[in-house]
């Protein structure tokens, strides 16, 4: 006999500015880039809060993030590259992203300093200090010229929107998800790894391995819905266990499901069905 948990996880999702929704949507909305920019621009030597004129990329800034703040989703996204992408969205399609939308949103922090811009042909980068850490540094922000207007984001990038149109959103949500479910599993096997090391080889089940994990907790029980399945079942005698994740609604909140033991993850387009690898598969 197995024992066996099964549950609909919720991934607490950390907001940065570069893996936020939009960007992890293969875009660049973001601030706080962890990465460094693709254009290796260098900041003011002296950050001075500055009023940008109107229609300057510092100003499109400015009034794309406030746009987000005030939920004028589609107000915001026109002022980007990712306007094909919004366009072409039914109403009800619209209001299946909304609550990523709205995810992004409750995470634009109330204060973002601009500190200067660099213009050089059709491309700007602007520098912005973002929140309320006096000693952060200002980050940089790139934009285009998009006929006699600065609209936010790059060239590359638009490529893709462009290619995609409005299945950019809904294909960069399954790829996010994808992502995190990945990132979910392999903390899940290291957490079955510790506990087995010291109760000679013994694995947990998913209550038992919160208990000794409580981090892992806020990985399968917060608030925001990430949209898989997950069920881990350890063997009657203890000494090995699979994970199963599988989409809730498949073609909506992912395409792979994926298969668990000690030696790895795998994962296949089953149509939302559970994934048990074959003999070829391994």
């Amino acid at each position: 006999m197995h024992q066996s948990c099964s549950l609909r996880v919720q991934a607490r999702r950390r907001f940065n500015w570069v893996a936020l929704f939009v960007c992890a949507l293969a875009c660049s909305v973001a601030v706080r880039a962890q990465t460094p920019s693709p254009v290796q621009a260098t900041p003011p030597a002296s950050v001075q809060h500055i009023t940008p004129p109107a229609g300057s990329p510092a100003r499109v800034v400015l009034d794309f993030y406030q746009a987000l703040r005030e939920r004028k989703f589609r107000e915001a996204f026109a002022m980007s590259i990712w306007k094909p992408a919004i366009e072409g969205l039914t109403p009800a399609e619209f209001e299946e992203l909304k609550p990523e939308f709205e995810k992004m949103a409750a995470a634009v922090p109330d204060q973002i300093e601009i500190s200067g811009e660099q213009i050089s042909g059709d491309t700007a980068t602007v520098f912005a200090r973002v929140g309320d850490d006096p000693s952060a540094q200002p980050e940089a922000i790139q934009l285009m010229r998009a006929g006699s207007v600065w609209i936010f984001g790059d060239r590359d990038k638009q490529a893709e929107v462009q290619r995609l149109g409005k299945e950019f959103f809904p294909t960069a949500r399954i790829e996010q998800h994808h992502a995190e479910v990945e990132a979910i599993l392999l903390r899940i096997a290291n957490a079955e790894a510790g506990y087995a090391a010291t109760r000679g080889g013994v694995y947990a089940d998913l209550p038992t391995l919160i208990d000794a994990k409580p981090a892992l907790h806020d990985d399968v029980e917060s608030e925001d819905t990430l949209g898989y399945h997950f069920h881990l079942t350890v063997a009657r005698d203890g000494r090995s266990y699979t994970v199963g994740a599988e989409p809730l609604h498949y073609g909506h909140t992912g395409r792979f499901s994926y298969f668990m033991d000690a030696s790895g993850y795998k994962k296949k387009d089953t149509g939302g069905k559970p994934y048990t690898p074959s003999a070829k598969d391994k």
